[in-house]
């Protein structure tokens, strides 16, 4: 595939000596689990820094909600700051990505990584700033899995093609969505995403059958999914019977992909063109990164 030029943020891959910031918009992170995040980027030649909220503790997040935004913030003005890895999921960017510093974000474009919780961030840049980003393992993951692939991710301007159980057709789009209780949530509001011509990703972990299709009856009731071009499913945690997913879409569907939550959280670039080919089982995803 050719760098779709259309998208002009992409910032440049990471390398070493860059720094790092680890934030924690979301939930609490133990701090053995964001230490060892650390050791992990150190041994990839990067430095970083924690976030100054990021090792807290406010009932169900890191901190307050002015707290996490501020760490946010601080990370997106900084120039020396070159990549933001998120430290953990769980519950909480969502009420915060309203006040996220857009400005800082279009002057000064750069890697950010999360996956979970961490759509709603993904969704508000996309659409506040057109910023790609990387569906990768937060830092409180990073130690406990492939953390070669979000080293490729982060540092190279590498494609990746995952490969999923072969069925039929094709797509080609921009790769958007991600967690799926987010992009539901995410339904009527100024981040809902426009799928038109786009292939969506969905993964989502401890929903029962019935709130996963409650949740895609929501998406198709609120216009989210006209136009959608392709579907890659990544991990839904308990598997669920195909046609919960395939009923609400006509188009290419392909279904096994390790992403999400999973031992195996291969790292992919949201925001940028992607080809899925379901008769071979492949989805190839263009880096987030600008070409060297």
């Amino acid at each position: 595939m050719q760098e779709d030029l259309s998208i002009p943020l992409r910032p440049e891959p990471l390398r070493p000596g860059d720094l790092v910031a680890l934030v924690a918009p979301a939930g609490p992170v133990a701090a053995g689990r964001a230490e060892a995040a650390a050791r992990v980027l150190e041994g990839w030649g990067l430095r970083f820094r924690f976030g100054g909220h990021a090792l807290g503790r406010d009932g169900l997040f890191s901190a307050p909600d002015a707290d996490r935004l501020a760490d946010l913030d601080d990370a997106l003005r900084d120039p020396e700051v070159r990549g933001v890895v998120c430290l953990r999921g769980g519950y909480g960017t969502q009420r915060i990505v309203d006040r996220v510093d857009y400005a800082a974000v279009r002057e000064d474009p750069k890697l950010i990584m999360g996956f979970s919780d961490i759509t709603a961030l993904h969704a508000a840049l996309w659409c506040e700033a057109r910023l790609p980003t990387i569906h990768g393992p937060t830092g409180a993951s990073l130690s406990a899995g492939p953390a070669g692939d979000a080293r490729r991710a982060l540092m190279t301007d590498d494609p990746v093609t995952l490969r999923g159980e072969p069925s039929a057709g094709s797509a080609t789009g921009i790769l958007l969505g991600g967690n799926l209780a987010m992009l539901a949530a995410n339904a009527g509001t100024s981040h809902q995403l426009d799928l038109r011509g786009a292939i969506l990703l969905l993964e989502e972990t401890n929903e029962a059958a019935y709130r996963v299709d409650r949740m895609l009856v929501q998406l198709r009731r609120s216009g989210s999914l006209a136009g959608v071009a392709g579907v890659a499913v990544g991990r839904f945690l308990p598997e669920l019977p195909r046609r919960i997913i395939e009923e609400h879409f006509d188009v290419p569907v392909l279904f096994g992909l390790e992403v999400g939550h999973g031992r195996q959280q291969v790292a992919v670039g949201l925001g940028v063109p992607a080809r899925l080919d379901a008769g071979a089982g492949t989805l190839t995803v263009q880096s987030p990164c600008r070409k060297k």
